[in-house]
């Protein structure tokens, strides 16, 4: 995968989750409401991900591991582009 195609897909997953982040905010009751709190925390974990991947592409690093240092399969990047890990690696940081 490319340095402009990483890009892309990031931007894509970046605007998904803002959109999420949209419609939980519209969505809300005016009473607190402990799992739109949860999803609004997790898309903004997503976020900063995203954020991170993007530096990753900037320095070079996007598509390493950062358990073992392998190549992360295309596959798995096309599916998650804010990967940090590669799947044995993922299960061992879990």
């Amino acid at each position: 995968m490319t340095a402009h195609e990483a890009r892309q897909r990031l931007e894509h997953e970046r605007n998904s989750r803002l959109t999420q982040l949209r419609a939980i905010a519209e969505a809300e009751p005016s009473t607190p409401d402990p799992m739109a709190s949860a999803q609004r925390d997790t898309v903004h974990r997503v976020l900063k991900e995203i954020d991170a991947a993007f530096t990753r592409v900037q320095d070079g690093s996007y598509g390493d591991c950062e358990g073992c240092a392998k190549p992360i399969p295309v596959e798995r990047l096309e599916i998650l582009p804010h990967t940090r890990y590669c799947v044995p690696c993922q299960r061992d940081a879990a």
